[in-house]
């Protein structure tokens, strides 16, 4: 008997870190939307508590809190994201199929402007605020095209050689890019617009997420081949990689939690837990949704939010479309909140 509630007793032991380890994250709420159309990244505004979804056209605006719609930004022609500048009152999205970025009022969420030809199918966009300048990365152009997030002039650009994805900025003069094609992350400098460093991200093929924990230095990618690489901003080294789920498109970080996030399309939301700047875990794999590949975090209520929608079987194939997607069903476009 002693024997036996010895191993009791070390089995608990043992499933004890497991269970403290867990983030205890799960869908707290969702909110139905519905309307036509795909849709790509999405974007909070922790001072406005507005949340901005790009739908193919146009651009949902949503109060994160009581999940109503409270604006649109018409006229997003293929839009993929929104970048943020609180302190001039502007937003930018890119709009991939016509290749130009709207500018629009962050108050009253009028389109102000449209700059045309920033590149072939500006895909992520960010705002830099040490250079006070608005970055689209152009995935048919394999370029990067800065902007004067003042005056709306193109500045200039970087020539990336390779299909850039996402991008996050520290702020301090620094800006990292995935090269999707080239399993690449590249560091560039937003100020003299050049490439600094270029790293590969092996064993990490096809990244498209990226979130940094800029305190530590630390960039999270997350790769097409089920797994998160933790990289080193500073020489581009992979500490560590994780597992995570299928179809990752997005990545996000929340610096007071210590925990990276991957949305995955299978449905799962994975959970990576910061336990230092070298050592990492999967903390919780989230059931989401399927389709829910694309993610924000609200940093003030530490709140994920993502977007999917209901599909049905995908139409026949043709010699342009040989793997056609899912059909999606109308009115089925939604919002789920992961959170405590």
């Amino acid at each position: 008997m002693k024997r036996l509630l010895t191993g009791v007793v070390a089995l608990v032991l043992l499933s004890f870190p497991l269970l403290a380890a867990d983030a205890g994250l799960h869908v707290i709420k969702s909110y139905k939307l519905g309307g036509d159309g795909g849709w790509d990244y999405l974007k909070a505004d922790p001072e406005s508590r507005h949340l901005f979804i790009s739908r193919a056209t146009h651009v949902i605006v949503m109060d994160m809190d009581s999940g109503k719609v409270v604006g649109d930004i018409p006229d997003t022609q293929g839009v993929h994201g929104i970048a943020l500048a609180n302190d001039l009152g502007r937003g930018f999205t890119s709009n991939g199929r016509d290749g130009t970025v709207t500018v629009f009022d962050l108050k009253t969420l009028a389109p102000i402007s449209k700059i045309k030809a920033v590149g072939e199918n500006p895909d992520a966009i960010l705002f830099d605020p040490a250079t006070k300048r608005v970055f689209t990365f152009n995935g048919r152009s394999h370029d990067s095209t800065a902007i004067d997030a003042a005056t709306g002039e193109i500045v200039g650009k970087i020539a990336l050689d390779g299909k850039p994805e996402f991008a996050v900025s520290t702020g301090g003069g620094e800006i990292f890019v995935n090269l999707e094609d080239k399993s690449e992350l590249l560091r560039l400098d937003p100020k003299n617009l050049k490439v600094e460093n270029r790293w590969t991200l092996a064993p990490c093929e096809e990244p498209s997420g990226l979130a940094m924990d800029i305190k530590n230095r630390r960039l999270f990618a997350g790769c097409d081949n089920k797994m998160m690489a933790v990289v080193n901003a500073d020489t581009g080294k992979v500490i560590t990689t994780l597992p995570i789920g299928s179809g990752v498109d997005a990545n996000g970080f929340d610096p007071e939690e210590g925990l990276a996030f991957a949305s995955c399309g299978e449905g799962v939301l994975t959970v990576v837990k910061e336990e230092s700047p070298e050592k990492f875990s999967v903390a919780q794999s989230v059931s989401t949704e399927r389709g829910a590949r694309t993610m924000t975090l609200d940093p003030t209520t530490h709140q994920i939010f993502l977007v999917t929608a209901k599909f049905g079987p995908p139409p026949a194939a043709t010699a342009d479309q040989p793997h056609p997607r899912p059909t999606i069903l109308p009115d089925s476009f939604e919002v789920l909140v992961v959170g405590k």
